[in-house]
Formats: C-alpha cells, sequence, structure tokens
C-alpha cells in the first residue's frame, strides 16, 4: 500500500508491498542465485513538476519483494545472496542481478487527463556459475490509473503496481528467450558428464585375496 504525506508543496509517496498473484508456472531445474544492489532494494524517484509540486516516491523493498517472489516461482532453488557474492563462490548455476535504470511518472495535469502513469525500466543481469555474464536484458514496464473515486494516492499506487505486474509479466514469459538461462541447465549437465570418474586407490596387495588364493572347498562328501 502507499502512505502519503503533504507537505507545502510536495507529495511523499511510500511503496511498501506490490501484492503480485501467485505465479503459475513450471519451474526450471535452475539453482539461481538473486543479488539485490542497494539502490534497486531502496529505490527512491524525486521530481519536480513543472510548475506545480515536488514528488518524492519511496519504493522501498517493493522491488526485491517483487523479484524474490518471481525467482522463487520459476526455478527449483531459489536464494537471495549479500551484494558482494560472486557467482563462482556459491555453487550455483546461475547468479541474476536487477537494477533500475530509468522511472518516470506523469500525473493529470501533465496528461491533461484523470490519468495517473507510471513507466520503469528494469535491467536483469545473468551470471553463470562461473561468473561469466551471459544476459543483459533491459525490460520497459508501464501501468496506468485513473484518479476517479479512488484519490490521487491511491491511483499513482495502483499505477506503480500494475508496472510491476506488467514487469512480472515480461519476465516470465520472455525471459528464457530473450536471456536463454534455461540453456544453463545442459551446460552444467554437460560439465558433469565430461568429468572422468573418480579414480578408486589400489588397496595393500596384503588385503587382497584371489579365487586361487581360497582354500578350496572339499566336495568330495
Amino acid at each position: 500500500m502507499f502512505i502519503a504525506a503533504l507537505s507545502g508543496c510536495s507529495t511523499q509517496v511510500t511503496l511498501k508491498d506490490p501484492t503480485i498473484p501467485d505465479p503459475l508456472i513450471d519451474k526450471m531445474p535452475l539453482s539461481v542465485a538473486a543479488r539485490f544492489p542497494e539502490a534497486f532494494e531502496h529505490f527512491v524517484h524525486e521530481e519536480q513538476v513543472i510548475g506545480k509540486k515536488k514528488w518524492t516516491i519511496d519504493m522501498g523493498r517493493s522491488n526485491s519483494m517483487l523479484f524474490e517472489k518471481l525467482f522463487k516461482s520459476m526455478f527449483t532453488d531459489f536464494q537471495v545472496v549479500p551484494t558482494g557474492a560472486e557467482a563462482a563462490d556459491l555453487g550455483v548455476d546461475a547468479l541474476i542481478e536487477p537494477s533500475i535504470d530509468a522511472f518516470e511518472f506523469s500525473v493529470p495535469n501533465q496528461s491533461q487527463t484523470d490519468a495517473f502513469a507510471v513507466w520503469i525500466r528494469y535491467r536483469i543481469k545473468i551470471f553463470d556459475g562461473e561468473g561469466n555474464q551471459i544476459a543483459n536484458w533491459p525490460i520497459s514496464a508501464y501501468g496506468k490509473s485513473m484518479s476517479e473515486g479512488i484519490g490521487n494516492d491511491d491511483a499513482l499506487r495502483r499505477a506503480a503496481v500494475l508496472a510491476m505486474r506488467d514487469a512480472a509479466a515480461l519476465v516470465i514469459l520472455q525471459m528464457d528467450k530473450a536471456t536463454g538461462i534455461s540453456a544453463l541447465t545442459e551446460a552444467r549437465r554437460s560439465s558433469v558428464a565430461a568429468k572422468p570418474p573418480a579414480r578408486l586407490e589400489s588397496a595393500p596387495a596384503e588385503n587382497l585375496q584371489t579365487i586361487s588364493q581360497e582354500d578350496p572347498r572339499d566336495d568330495t562328501g
């Protein structure tokens, strides 16, 4: 939900929970970690609308909550790791790092309508298990809500949530095609198959016993 506080000619809006539905999808058989940069996990946008008041939109942890829930539904094994973690040290198939390239919004007096609109451009970087970057995928998301009947704060809240849901839908529908992340499963299998079998250490000669050394059975009855 949004909490709005008016102070003179400024408005501060804080987003706490994106409340997206549970995605109903088949999970990819991958071990995946995600690291959320500080600027992503505590994203704040400030903008002075020309001739009007200043807006501050604090998204709090809503972005990390969104992507954590999303990735948990997409991969069989998922974990969140500290920002300094490296893929090569984690023993995972992939490390994902989302970020925000841009955040824009419009208010009714700009569009000459009763609508609030929000645009968010996310970026998803994916690294393989050795730390090599395999994808750098930009995602443009959009949400729009009318203020009539629900008020400005709720309309802006709904526009932001709809933009986040738009991003979530794009990730679900296009991520594998855009990044090829599912191929890491086959790469892991090929790597395991290419490893030579472990060698067994030879036992000391005194511990070995051949058939010729065994006492013959007395079958004479």
